[in-house]
Order: C-alpha cells, then sequence, then structure tokens
C-alpha cells in the first residue's frame, strides 16, 4: 500500500471517529477516472459517487468513506 493510501484511510477512520460535522469531501484535487476501474485516482469514488456527495447526509457520508477505505486497503 502507498503511502498516499495509508494516509487517506488514516483521515477517513480519524474522520468517522470524530463525528465532525458537516462531513468533508474525500476529495483530493487528483481529479483523474482510471478507465479500467472507473475509480477516481486521488479519492477512490465512482463518478456516481462523486455526483451525489453534495445530497448526502452526514450519515450516508460517513458510510462512502468506510466504502472508500475498503476500497483502498
Amino acid at each position: 500500500m502507498t503511502p498516499a493510501a495509508r494516509r487517506f484511510i488514516a483521515r477517513g477512520r480519524a474522520l468517522r471517529a470524530s463525528g465532525e460535522s458537516p462531513v468533508p469531501s474525500p476529495c483530493t484535487s487528483v481529479c483523474r477516472i482510471h478507465p479500467a476501474s472507473g475509480l477516481c485516482e486521488g479519492c477512490w469514488r465512482t463518478l456516481d459517487e462523486i455526483a451525489q456527495w453534495g445530497s448526502l447526509d452526514d450519515s450516508a457520508r460517513r458510510t462512502t468513506w468506510l466504502r472508500l477505505e475498503q476500497r483502498v486497503a
């Protein structure tokens, strides 16, 4: 696992544990969709997840963070 992936996972875990509200976006400003996986190379979200982020409540955002951590791992 790359150092960037480790930092991303740690950020997600800390965020979910903190109960911070509103839950910040996982965007890392590296916006490139990998053609084979369909995932952003910066935040590991799908295009649908990126598009839906603004309409999600905090609970759904935390769930998304958990899903992203699992993808990265």
